[in-house]
């Protein structure tokens, strides 16, 4: 594909990714709040629904909820399940753009799993299925009844399956199949069961039946489990931007911090709009795990480990002058040009990364933090390690930055 069209491509569905997102996750944190706010209406009866009133905009808005249905069906419904739809669509097209078309670059790590592009991208769409099919299963199981205990083994099994990603994927590949995984679960919880279960209560009303109250139970525990996974979703989806956390051969275990720091999030603000008290050690439970994952990936990435290790007599021997020594040029040059250059050699790529070239001492003595960060703490570049740059490189350069 023309490597123009792959960069505006992305960047146009990951746009529309943004905006769709912005709506489903507005739409899902106000309803959320709203059936936290409701409070008894004298026209309604107790324990089947009640109101709120609003204000916003310059006007008064008066919400009103039936947990069953109404006596009598209004003439027009909105709907909200597009945003649902059309931010899981772009979010798969945005997966398969950036990973599936450029698997080689972001998803296929020959160090961790040498898999051909074709076995990746099928066992990452099987894998999204797979994620729908089981938890689905979870939630129809007679382990549904509690609560915590289904909490318990979803937690689990997102765990595991983002340890099986680990073991297959690049970490950027296995942090966003995670995220996606969830994403999935989310979206299909919206296409598969809260608006058919909405769509049958409407057909009870036109029948003249009482429509099923478990309906409207099994589609509330739904939305309840997608408002608890949304803050960690979003982490996982913007994750691959930052090495310090794919990088890490535990990242598994970070999703389970943050897993835990989202959901705690999630549950002070529930508490708190339902009237229920401040719940003030939901955020230090988040604090705690996000603190956890940023030590776990200091402590635990292996290139840092081992660059880091030289000795400081090599440092002030390779460093030479703060200017760039020639080793530290030709290293550049050999492992990270075809991409961060004026123009370009490697395949699909358009534009240097970000911004960043290496064409002059200026540019890279400019972009020195930069380098420190993505070739000598985490080895994030280059991607998946696709040019061979040695740990003996890696020191190299990690030699010249001390004395910058």
């Amino acid at each position: 594909m023309d490597a123009i069209l792959l960069e505006w491509g992305g960047l146009l569905i990951r746009w529309v990714h943004i905006i769709t997102g912005i709506a489903w996750i507005g739409s899902s944190f106000y309803f959320m709040h709203i059936d936290a706010s409701l409070k008894s209406a004298p026209d309604i009866p107790p324990g089947k629904g009640g109101e709120a009133w609003e204000v916003h905009g310059g006007g008064f808005y008066h919400v009103r909820k039936y947990l069953v249905a109404p006596d009598k069906l209004p003439d027009e419904l909105i709907w909200h399940k597009w945003e649902s739809y059309s931010t899981w669509a772009s979010g798969f097209f945005l997966l398969v753009w950036v990973y599936y078309f450029s698997a080689d670059l972001y998803l296929i790590d020959p160090a961790v799993r040498a898999l051909s592009p074709w076995s990746a991208i099928g066992l990452g769409i099987g894998s999204l299925a797979l994620g729908w099919v089981v938890y689905d299963r979870l939630v129809r199981s007679p382990l549904a009844k509690n609560e915590v205990a289904l909490a318990a083994v979803g937690f689990a099994f997102i765990m595991g399956m983002a340890y099986f990603f680990q073991q297959m994927f690049s970490g950027r590949g296995a942090l966003i199949h995670t995220g996606a995984m969830m994403g999935t679960i989310m979206s299909g919880n919206v296409a598969m069961n809260i608006i058919p279960n909405q769509k049958k209560v409407i057909a009870a009303l036109i029948a003249g039946q009482t429509p099923d109250p478990d309906l409207g139970k099994q589609a509330k525990t739904r939305s309840r489990h997608n408002n608890y996974l949304t803050l960690p979703v979003l982490f996982l989806m913007i994750s691959g931007h930052y090495p310090m956390t794919f990088t890490s051969p535990y990242a598994w275990i970070m999703v389970g911090f943050v897993l835990v720091a989202g959901a705690s999030v999630r549950h002070f603000y529930n508490e708190r709009h339902a009237g229920r008290g401040n719940l003030w050690w939901a955020w230090g439970l988040a604090a705690a795990c996000i603190a956890a994952a940023i030590w776990l990936s200091m402590l635990s990435n292996p290139t840092g480990r081992q660059v880091l290790g030289l000795k400081r007599e090599r440092a002030v021997k390779v460093a030479g002058s703060a200017g760039v020594p020639k080793a530290v040029d030709e290293i550049l040059a050999s492992r990270c040009s075809m991409c961060h250059a004026r123009d370009p050699v490697w395949r699909g790529i358009v534009s240097p990364p970000k911004g960043v070239m290496f064409d002059s001492h200026a540019q890279i003595v400019q972009q020195r933090d930069l380098i420190r960060m993505q070739a000598v703490l985490t080895g994030a570049m280059p991607p998946n390690n696709i040019t061979d740059m040695s740990i003996a490189e890696r020191r190299t350069l990690a030699a010249w930055l001390a004395k910058q």
